[in-house]
């Protein structure tokens, strides 16, 4: 999955991104309704999003809460890579600020938990979080398939450090339980669960690599050494 240049990208928004168009206030409505597309198929343009916020930077009179969050919404399903924190570089201070008038810094504190449990590899808690507070489906309301692209990050990753892991280990992580994590770990995952273990294939992130560590010393290097250490002593 490449969330920085996708091949879902259309080429009025590839002209925008690559030209002077990218400072066009115009530009906007297209990038939003791009990013309308992108929460509805399944695909993130962390480019183009980034430069839809870089717009709002400079015409703030344009900006739309909700966009922002589905913005950030997105750019969660694309960790660990850092698109969120490069999201959240490109708001504005005042629309982070706490404010008892506005929604979207709660909005945006939410999110940002949630996105320090999936950096922390805190899989269990993030599910917990994202169940203890109606705001957060409301957050992620308009990302088709959001829980899913979360669960196959999660077990991407998972099958980049593990062989093996437990069947109710692995339910927490996945926030799922009884046939429905059965039913993800074999379907979805394609992993095969032997009594408690779940069994993950090998692949060139999991595998075990011997290492070999050469040591080229030749006997120049050795005697420097010996006539050094004999010219300390005397």
């Amino acid at each position: 999955m490449d969330s920085e240049d996708p091949q879902e990208r259309p080429d009025d928004i590839s002209n925008i991104i690559n030209g002077l168009e990218r400072y066009n206030p115009e530009a906007v409505s297209n990038l939003e309704d791009y990013l309308r597309h992108q929460c509805e198929n399944r695909y993130t343009d962390s480019n183009a999003n980034r430069t839809l916020l870089k717009l709002y930077q400079l015409n703030p009179d344009r900006v739309k809460d909700e966009v922002i969050t589905n913005v950030l919404v997105k750019a969660l399903t694309c960790f660990p890579a850092p698109q969120f924190a490069l999201a959240l570089h490109l708001i504005a201070p005042s629309l982070l600020a706490p404010n008892p008038r506005a929604e979207l810094p709660e909005a945006i504190a939410k999110l940002r938990e949630l996105s320090n449990q999936l950096q922390g590899a805190q899989y269990a808690r993030f599910w917990a979080t994202l169940d203890s507070d109606d705001l957060y489906a409301d957050l992620t309301t308009d990302i088709e398939g959001f829980e899913e692209l979360m669960r196959v990050r999660i077990a991407t990753l998972i099958s980049h450090a593990y062989r093996e892991i437990e069947f109710s280990v692995l339910e927490q992580w996945l926030g799922l339980e009884g046939q429905a994590s059965l039913k993800f770990v074999t379907e979805t995952a394609g992993w095969k669960v032997d009594g408690n273990l779940v069994k993950i294939p090998k692949n060139p992130e999991n595998e075990a690599k011997k290492s070999e560590v050469r040591e080229d010393v030749n006997v120049d290097m050795f005697s420097r050494v010996v006539r050094r250490a004999w010219e300390e002593i005397m």
